[in-house]
């Protein structure tokens, strides 16, 4: 390939994998990963944390609304629902710190009723300013069926909110779910992109994939790190299979050597 090399992390969510901590982080570093996405559970241990340091895994982010308890809740008219879900997400993000991970994000929930934006624009900016006080970015996940179900409804919550700490992650499936055109969304995005999923699907349901797998194509992918590279986007881009696919490793492993091709990572 003539372009340059993407000089970015390439992670991977490592909740795919259902095997032990041990057995994940080992995994991981096997097929030549040298960073990782996890939820708030993870590498709390010592036992892990000596592992990843050991194995010398960066983490890059945390799924910070992840395992919510189940009386938690992003969007709701209960106040404790709201503070449940606040305190887990303030949680998640002391320990993205404390991980040396410099991105968290939330998934927003489907919209309760017309008021749900307003009840996020409360939210978001303190949970911002808590990411700040660490040193932690945190963003906001796109996703069909939710409050923020496109790029663009949510890019125009974040400018709504003008909170310096708000960011866009983007994940590649769901825009092809929602079809939007990756580079007008990229390019709109500019300097609030935060953070790049990476997964595949039909372009209807969101499957997770391994890449290539549904209806992308190696050259869409290629076209997609161009658009990075136009928009001088150099942060991570981390792989986010699911964990209910008939072989979730071998679904990591055929997707990250597709990026090592497309990255001219080797």
């Amino acid at each position: 390939m003539s372009r340059t090399p993407y000089s970015g992390s390439l992670s991977c969510c490592a909740w795919a994998l259902s095997g032990s901590e041990a057995e994940t982080l080992q995994y991981l570093h096997g097929l030549g990963l040298r960073a990782m996405d996890v939820r708030p559970g993870g590498l709390h241990s010592a036992a892990a944390l000596a592992q990843r340091d050991a194995l010398g895994l960066e983490v890059c982010c945390v799924a910070a609304s992840h395992e919510l308890p189940e009386e938690a809740a992003l969007d709701s008219t209960d106040d404790r629902a709201v503070a449940s879900a606040r305190l887990h997400i303030e949680d998640a993000i002391t320990h993205a710190a404390s991980l040396g991970a410099g991105f968290a994000y939330i998934v927003p929930d489907a919209p309760v009723d017309d008021r749900s934006l307003h009840r996020y624009a409360n939210l978001l900016p303190q949970l911002a300013d808590h990411g700040a006080r660490h040193g932690v970015r945190l963003g906001i996940e796109h996703f069909p069926g939710t409050a923020m179900p496109t790029v663009a409804s949510t890019l125009a919550f974040l400018q709504r909110v003008q909170h310096p700490n708000l960011y866009l992650l983007f994940d590649i499936g769901h825009a092809q779910m929602s079809n939007e055109d990756p580079r007008a969304a990229l390019e709109a995005a500019g300097s609030r992109l935060g953070y790049v999923h990476l997964d595949d699907n039909d372009g209807v349901e969101d499957l997770h994939l391994a890449l290539t797998d549904g209806v992308q194509t190696r050259a869409s992918l290629e076209d997609l790190f161009a658009v990075l590279d136009d928009v001088g986007y150099a942060g991570p881009v981390s792989l986010e299979m699911k964990n209910d696919l008939p072989d979730p490793a071998d679904a990591i492993r055929r997707s990250y050597e597709i990026l090592r091709e497309l990255t001219g990572d080797r």
